[in-house]
């Protein structure tokens, strides 16, 4: 054999090892992705079925503040409708701002909050809020690492090829009151 196939089954050997190394590394950030969301799903689902319950506690305290609660019901079932991560952030945002009128409304009753139910309901959202806090910063360096490595040279060029498309990143609201934490206090 002479030593120009040798050189040239090396370097195309070499191109292909580069090419399947970087494939693979998008595979896997994609993959988190995916998991980190997954994550997210699970935590906001357990949100959805705890809202309900707190709604109706306090309906059973606040005859007339039905405007609120029925919000807060309209807006959980937008959230749960939301595909993308953009539009759940949406809805999200929309369900967080309901959230904190409501827990505005629960301090005029007093005996709401002294209520052991409710007092139990609050603390498992209150976890449940640092869960999705939690997932949600997860999932964000995990698109951040996906949509770096499909932009930059030479792994953009197998992105391109294999269509990796970027991720949308889980992002608060661009109010002010967005970018407030969710108050759960009794």
């Amino acid at each position: 054999m002479s030593t120009e196939l040798i050189a040239g089954l090396v370097g195309i050997s070499i191109f292909l090892l580069i090419l399947v190394l970087l494939y693979n590394r998008l595979v896997r950030l994609r993959y988190v992705v995916r998991s980190s969301w997954s994550d997210i799903d699970v935590h906001l689902k357990k949100r959805y079925e705890l809202v309900p319950n707190l709604v109706e506690t306090v309906k059973g305290y606040t005859g007339h503040e039905r405007d609120t609660l029925m919000k807060v019901t309209e807006l959980r079932a937008a959230a749960m409708g939301a595909s993308t991560p953009g539009e759940k952030a949406r809805a999200e945002n929309g369900l967080a701002e309901m959230l904190r009128s409501l827990f505005a409304l629960v301090e005029a009753y007093p005996a709401l909050k002294a209520d052991a139910h409710f007092q139990d309901l609050m603390k498992q959202l209150r976890e449940l809020e640092d869960n999705i806090e939690y997932a949600r910063r997860y999932y964000n360096a995990g698109v951040r690492d996906y949509n770096v490595a499909t932009e930059v040279f030479p792994s953009k060029i197998v992105a391109a090829a294999f269509a990796f498309t970027p991720e949308e990143f889980f992002e608060l609201g661009d109010s002010e009151a967005a970018r407030q934490p969710v108050k759960v206090a009794f």
